[in-house]
């Protein structure tokens, strides 16, 4: 932290300058308001220790011009001629502290040491929010992603349920972010809360909150995703994975605004936003009864559907910008270029796995490509062959050997089944129809890695 210290009496200065630099601070000083506030324009300042009384303009004057150029300056004015209404002055004015003459180097370091304290904290939060701002950047030039965009401005001022359906890795939560980010609930909370990375016996305990003792392993209170989301937003991700007996209780929060941790009897109020989304066919499963169709409807007040990227291919040369910057950055690497025959090659690929697969592609093609330009070479032998479905089964069929065909669909099988569940062992295990300990077993006799 830089500090400057603005006193017409040389041992201040010195006293100021010694014992804050001795906690570590970097000290400037001047013996005159007009002196402070030309230092002021060289350096980056973080905080100004001011005399209120100086030679030409007095301290109170220079806390003004300061206030009006350098309005996050924290200010310490000191004084051995003060008076309250001086200091009260000074504090209206927006003065941080004021401190009376003789100085207390003990104040004066904990003062310091106080804003440092908050300059850190500052930081941390703009560095915190830059990080989610970069995390949740929608990026899109296509007419498909505009009416996306159009959309999210008419839902977000209100706190009708929205559900946002689209294949795996189209952008789903992003959206989700991007409603309660324009929403009057963007200081509150935005919690994400994922049915399918949980296993069902837990997803009540994780959403709802338990009491202690409600459970075996229950050793302490735990307050649930639904109560954190509190005048906030909770993003409900995969709901079709949820089971039925949460959709019973999500459904009550939805009608009442209510609900009860395991193991109590005391009913909460809550006040949330609850958004969902998901990629699987739910008026299907409400056919089926494997989703209730009260929640449905419920839920599905405002459908929003997004695009795959194959539908979108004049988005795939601005991600591609967007990604080639955001991993030089990332990765700490010299920025990389692809070339056109790349690009050309991407836009024409029809991208199962949609943004998340380019994301990670271009990730995995910063690393393992040498020199500055990627090029079609590079970029070719990292694209996924997707067959059509038919053609699958013709491939199959023209193995010759029934053990080498029965291995090659085990593969093919498990990939597709571990990728709908973004490489969840325990879950895919439990959908599939395995043991846990047997399907790990199988991946790697096959030699299946993520």
């Amino acid at each position: 932290m830089k500090i400057l210290a603005v006193d017409d009496e040389k041992n201040i200065r010195k006293t100021l300058t010694d014992i804050l630099e001795d906690e570590g601070y970097f000290v400037l000083s001047a013996e005159s308001g007009e002196e402070g506030l030309q230092l002021l324009q060289q350096e980056s300042i973080d905080l100004m220790l001011l005399d209120v009384k100086l030679p030409g303009m007095d301290g109170i004057e220079v806390l003004k011009q300061v206030r009006k150029d350098y309005p996050n300056l924290d200010v310490i004015m000191i004084s051995g001629h003060s008076t309250i209404k001086t200091a009260v002055q000074a504090v209206q004015m927006g003065a941080y502290n004021f401190l009376e003459k003789p100085l207390s180097l003990h104040k004066i370091i904990i003062s310091a040491r106080n804003i440092a304290d908050k300059i850190r904290l500052y930081k941390k939060y703009n560095e915190e929010h830059r990080d989610i701002a970069s995390q949740y950047t929608m990026i899109g030039i296509s007419p498909e992603f505009e009416k996306v965009r159009t959309l999210i401005d008419k839902v977000c001022k209100t706190d009708s349920k929205i559900l946002i359906r689209g294949e795996s890795g189209t952008g789903k939560e992003l959206v989700a972010y991007a409603i309660h980010n324009k929403s009057d609930r963007k200081n509150g909370p935005f919690v994400k809360f994922n049915s399918a990375a949980i296993p069902n016996e837990l997803v009540e305990s994780e959403l709802f909150g338990h009491e202690k003792g409600a459970f075996t392993g229950a050793e302490s209170k735990k307050l649930g995703k639904l109560e954190v989301a509190h005048e906030g937003t909770l993003f409900l991700d995969e709901i079709g994975d949820m089971n039925l007996n949460a959709q019973a209780k999500i459904l009550r929060v939805i009608q009442e605004g209510k609900f009860e941790r395991i193991g109590s009897n005391t009913i909460i109020d809550i006040d949330v936003r609850i958004l969902a989304a998901t990629n699987k066919n739910l008026e299907e499963m409400v056919e089926n009864g494997t989703f209730r169709e009260d929640l449905f409807y419920r839920l599905n007040v405002i459908p929003i559907q997004l695009p795959p990227l194959r539908n979108r291919k004049a988005d795939i040369p601005v991600l591609l910008d967007y990604f080639m910057d955001y991993y030089a950055a990332e990765l700490t690497m010299h920025p990389k270029k692809m070339t056109p025959g790349a690009i050309k090659l991407l836009q024409n690929y029809a991208f199962p796995g949609n943004v998340r697969e380019l994301k990670n592609l271009i990730e995995r093609l910063y690393i393992i490509t040498s020199g500055d330009a990627i090029s079609e070479d590079d970029v070719s032998p990292q694209l996924r062959v997707v067959l059509p479905q038919s053609q699958k089964g013709a491939g199959l069929l023209a193995i010759p050997n029934f053990a080498e065909a029965r291995k090659q669909f085990e593969i093919e099988y498990l990939k597709e089944q571990l990728d709908k569940f973004n490489w969840n062992i325990s879950i895919t295990a439990e959908n599939i129809g395995f043991q846990q300990s047997n399907l790990s077993r199988k991946l790697r006799d096959l030699e299946i890695k993520k």
